[in-house]
């Protein structure tokens, strides 16, 4: 098979993942891993990883599948980043879905739904293990199950969205108890999108670790 993978970011911490499954497959399949919709020439699947792109339909039409995987149950939860809103509203589990692409932004039939665990006591790095193993399955999934999965069309009904997340979305209330906030401080990703606060007539960048007993 003839496979694109179109994520956006070079430092998306995604990107590990990808890595390994295109070190795997690429034995069995030509694969390539672009960063600009400009890329995208034809094959059979189109996969779109945390893509920041708008794909329209003259260039999903040149595979034979475009799929998008996406960390919310669908149709609740479309737009961005759906897993840390739920989280920071206090979900301890994620359902991730393999879905097509289409024109109205996660809209289209899906091909399979994956749940997993989210302990309160992990933090950002943590949980993205543990969706990028849920993206890898999900990928592996599609290659393997291509000639015979049966797409569902979404549940009829009103579905919710997320925003776009922003730098913003990321500042605490230092007169707000660390318990109450915590969610929001484990899910902040320390590098692109770190907690912080102001006081002072200041700015503090709020990092978080484990220590290790």
């Amino acid at each position: 098979m003839k496979i694109t993978i179109l994520c956006s970011s070079k430092d998306h911490p995604v990107n590990l993942m990808l890595e390994r499954w295109v070190d795997f497959y690429g034995a069995y399949h030509e694969i390539v891993l672009a960063r600009n919709k400009s890329e995208l020439v034809s094959g059979d699947v189109l996969f779109l990883i945390s893509c920041g792109e708008i794909i329209k339909a003259e260039d999903r039409n040149k595979y034979k599948k475009t799929l998008v995987v996406h960390a919310s149950d669908l149709p609740r939860g479309r737009g961005w980043s759906p897993h840390v809103w739920a989280i920071i509203e206090g979900a301890q589990k994620i359902t991730v879905t393999l879905l097509e692409a289409e024109d109205k932004v996660d809209s289209g039939s899906v091909w399979k739904k994956i749940e997993f665990e989210v302990p309160k006591h992990s933090l950002s790095h943590e949980i993205n293990e543990l969706l990028f193993a849920a993206e890898y399955q999900l990928m592996s999934f599609a290659v393997e199950q291509f000639e015979h999965v049966k797409p569902t069309i979404q549940a009829d009904m009103v579905p919710s969205y997320y925003p776009k997340r922003d730098p913003r979305n990321s500042e605490l209330d230092p007169d707000k108890s660390i318990a109450s906030q915590f969610d929001l401080i484990r899910v902040s990703d320390p590098e692109r999108f770190p907690a912080f606060f102001r006081m002072h007539g200041h700015t503090y960048k709020l990092t978080i670790e484990k220590i290790q007993k």
